[in-house]
């Protein structure tokens, strides 16, 4: 297909949820509901919808840190495949600027850098500072990222054995009152129930994982319009952590058991009281890149309403990060599939083809 050639897409076109069209059109890389004059054209059917969001995903690091661009390069394409267009970084120690100029690669959201304690975190991920540097560590963050910074809010702490805050409340308020006037939101990655006030009451914007949340909680997190991205690949992950440290931190181990275990109530009781939820893999460090499909099949798993779950990864996801979906002008990021994915999830797996920026990318048959 040429640049100058046009691309008819037609079969059932999912502009939302209930916004069900025949076909679109993408001319010089983007979507028209017009139909154009074109000599050169070239079609496409099937089940069509915006390019999917992986949330919190880490392109530029790996178990080890930081990896190369061949390596980045890799981890971009993986979740391309998978139909992720649209990726929100949380939080990378390398620098992927340059993938901003590859037009085969997705788009990025950055978040800077992680934002942790001394010895509060996995080694060679983050900024390790003490709470008088958080705040003026999340302006420069700000200015990396692109909208969004990162923190740490709790991890294990050696001396107590179990996971703990790992920031005081008047250190989060200046953090959070340090990004939103560099114009960014603020995410807190929070495994534990005990951190999650402080953070919300900060006034953070996100929390990542959430496995903490409590009855107690909700009606907070509601209030503030406190976002959550679950991540329920990587709390899979749980039992394997927990044995791995259960004989030098017992109590650490068992509450990762229990968190593990109402992961699906927890993701369910949120959802029921309205807190906005979107979808992302915590692809980087030892979680294998372009699990969306496989992320939102757990959120229907815990019963969220499949087209709830389809729209964390699509519609909802887009406008909460400010990209456009399947709208006259915009970029033509979007996937094909060969069956309705608001009927059954399993749909996104392995999508017929991909579309990024108007060229057909990928595809499996």
């Amino acid at each position: 297909m040429s640049d100058s050639a046009v691309l008819h897409i037609k079969g059932r076109v999912l502009v939302g949820p209930e916004d069900v069209r025949d076909e679109l059109w993408v001319r010089e890389g983007r979507i028209t509901f017009e139909r154009p004059r074109a000599a050169d054209t070239a079609a496409l059917t099937g089940w069509v919808l915006p390019g999917l969001v992986d949330a919190h995903c880490h392109i530029g690091l790996d178990a080890g840190g930081a990896v190369d661009r061949a390596t980045s390069r890799a981890q971009a394409l993986a979740d391309r495949d998978a139909g992720t267009l649209l990726v929100r970084d949380a939080g990378s120690p390398a620098d992927t600027r340059w993938i901003d100029d590859e037009q085969e690669l997705p788009r990025i959201v950055r978040a800077g850098r992680h934002l942790a304690r001394p010895r509060r975190y996995l080694r060679n991920f983050a900024h390790e500072i003490e709470p008088e540097e958080l705040a003026s560590r999340v302006e420069q963050e700000a200015k990396r990222g692109d909208g969004w910074v990162k923190l740490v809010g709790d991890w294990i702490d050696r001396e107590q054995g179990d996971l703990a805050p790992c920031w005081p409340r008047w250190a989060l308020d200046e953090a959070v009152d340090a990004a939103h006037r560099e114009g960014a939101r603020l995410t807190a990655h929070c495994f534990a129930e005990s951190s999650l006030r402080d953070v919300v009451e900060a006034g953070a914007d996100c929390v990542e994982h959430a496995t903490g949340l409590t009855e107690d909680l909700i009606p907070l997190f509601v209030e503030r319009g406190t976002a959550v991205v679950p991540t329920l690949v990587n709390i899979a992950t749980f039992p394997r952590l927990a044995e791995s440290g259960r004989a030098r931190f017992p109590r650490w181990a068992a509450h990762m058991d229990r968190l593990y275990e109402r992961r699906h109530d927890t993701v369910r009781a949120a959802y029921e009281a309205g807190i906005p939820l979107y979808v992302g893999t915590d692809a980087g460090g030892t979680i294998a890149h372009g699990r969306v499909a496989d992320e939102v099949a757990e959120l229907v798993r815990a019963g969220i309403p499949t087209v709830d779950a389809l729209s964390a990864a699509t519609w909802a996801a887009r406008r909460w990060l400010g990209h456009p979906g399947l709208e006259e002008g915009a970029p033509a990021d979007l996937l094909v599939c060969d069956s309705d994915p608001r009927a059954d999830v399993r749909a996104l797996a392995g999508p017929r083809r991909v579309v990024l920026r108007g060229r057909v990318v990928s595809t499996t048959g």
